[in-house]
């Protein structure tokens, strides 16, 4: 029972490390897109310049909008955020799945993954492995567990079989 409330405590810990993280990457957002329009900006007058020939405003800001739409991690952010939700409310289920727990934690590694390869900057990225790293700890502790439950179910098992015990104890998991 104390292991799982301390399992229940290490899983809070790690998500509200990742949504902590996840709100270290805002202050990042704006100026990243402006920075990557000027470079772009700077490299077409300089193109214009050399080959002497003229930029098509209109073009060129259909051409900014479409590759600032793609640099855009706003729907990243909102789907990891609803993922670390329903992973929490997962965990407060009766009966919570492992496998359904498992399932959610790989997509929150797409999203942390997606996050990183759109983000462009050196410190996005730095805060997305320090995600990752949380991330994988958290399938750790779901191994642990897993572990856990597997070594108390088959020592049962084996007690079962033995006469030691009428039936198989499977380990219950405290309330919240």
């Amino acid at each position: 029972e104390q292991e799982g409330a301390s399992l229940y405590q290490m899983f809070c810990e790690k998500l509200d490390a990742i949504a902590g993280l996840l709100t270290e990457v805002e202050p990042y957002e704006h100026g990243r897109v402006e920075k990557i329009k000027a470079r772009i900006e700077a490299n077409l007058e300089q193109l214009s310049a050399i080959t002497q020939q003229s930029i098509d405003r209109n073009r060129l800001e259909q051409e900014m909008i479409y590759y600032i739409e793609k640099l855009d991690v706003n729907e990243e952010k909102n789907r990891l955020r609803q993922h670390l939700s329903y992973f929490e409310e997962t965990m407060d289920m009766e009966g919570a799945s492992g496998k359904k727990m498992g399932f959610i934690a790989q997509e929150i590694g797409r999203e942390i993954n997606t996050l990183g390869s759109k983000s462009n900057h050196s410190e996005m990225q730095k805060i997305v492995v320090k995600m990752k790293d949380e991330l994988e700890q958290i399938k750790e502790i779901e191994k642990h567990a897993l572990m856990n439950a597997l070594s108390y179910t088959t020592a049962s098992l084996v007690r079962c079989f033995l006469k030691e015990e009428k039936e198989i104890r499977y380990p219950e998991f405290p309330e919240k």
